[in-house]
């Protein structure tokens, strides 16, 4: 008995002519190289389907040229490399193909005094684009931060104020009995909100970029908003993060303008916007604050 040839469906002629703008697949479970570093990953991968005629892409050719991510460091060249052969392999019907890959990374951060270190977790994207000839890449990154409102801080020393001057009205201040006052309840009668915050980064990289400077930055931006969350704490540590909060007071506008002027960086970057939420713990919804920068412009 003669082999059948199987059946080609994508090829066939579509009843409805019309052309798509992107076609593909979601949440492709892979793994990538990132900074050396094997991480667990999803992707997400497809080509326009600019033949109005055609039923459909090979979506197997896309999977397959994803094999490479396994074995070959994340980067501007091998994006550019795989989008080229996702092309190559729908000639003919796509102009345009784009990936994005989703993942962990994982960065050892020291504690603030002690010797301790632990490990802290930052979600982060590679979105890839290749449309007639122009390649672009974006990164997305995910940073949590701790921040204090000023308007309670203000309101909280007010407080202090307050409490002091009931507790030692028409008294003789004695250095040793202020000193315990200080330590006790009282000296500490109100306190400032903070709450967990998230700084979310799309970065455009400049085309002479050669890799992923992840790392770079997200210390720039842990530096520039001076309270980072931490992971393995002593005493020592959590004091001096109760220490630094209390001297780096910020709303979310304040947060969102020391990221954008941080990191508009033209020598990596051709764009950049950033968003800040802070989860309020006052009130039921959080405080949110946006910015952008291009490059080049007024």
């Amino acid at each position: 008995m003669n082999a059948l040839t199987l059946p080609d469906v994508a090829a066939q002629i579509s009843r409805q002519a019309l052309p798509l703008d992107w076609v593909g697949m979601c949440g492709i479970a892979l793994p990538v190289l990132i900074g050396g570093h094997r991480l667990q990953a999803m992707a997400d991968a497809g080509v326009s389907l600019d033949d109005h005629e055609a039923r459909g892409i090979h979506m197997s050719r896309l999977y397959l040229a994803l094999e490479t991510l396994e074995t070959t460091e994340l980067s501007p060249t091998s994006l550019h490399r795989i989008l080229r052969q996702f092309l190559d392999s729908h000639e003919g019907s796509s102009h345009a193909a784009s990936l994005t890959v989703h993942t962990d990374l994982l960065l050892k951060r020291p504690a603030l005094i002690s010797p301790l270190a632990g490990w802290k977790r930052y979600p982060v994207s590679i979105e890839a684009s290749l449309k007639n000839a122009m390649f672009h890449v974006e990164l997305r990154i995910q940073i949590p931060y701790s921040s204090t409102c000023p308007c309670s801080a203000a309101l909280a020393r007010q407080l202090i104020q307050q409490q002091f001057v009931n507790d030692f009205a028409n008294k003789t201040l004695e250095h040793a009995e202020i000193l315990a006052w200080l330590g006790s309840p009282n000296g500490i009668v109100a306190t400032p909100h903070s709450q967990r915050s998230t700084a979310t980064l799309t970065l455009r990289l400049n085309k002479e970029i050669e890799d992923l400077p992840f790392q770079s930055f997200i210390d720039a931006a842990e530096e520039a908003l001076g309270t980072a969350v931490q992971t393995a704490v002593k005493r020592a540590d959590e004091q001096a993060f109760a220490l630094a909060n209390g001297q780096n007071l910020m709303f979310c506008e304040d947060a969102a303008r020391r990221l954008t002027t941080a990191l508009a960086k033209p020598s990596l970057i051709n764009a950049l916007s950033v968003r800040v939420v802070h989860a309020e713990s006052l009130h039921a919804h959080d405080a949110v604050a946006e910015s952008s920068w291009t490059r080049g412009a007024s």
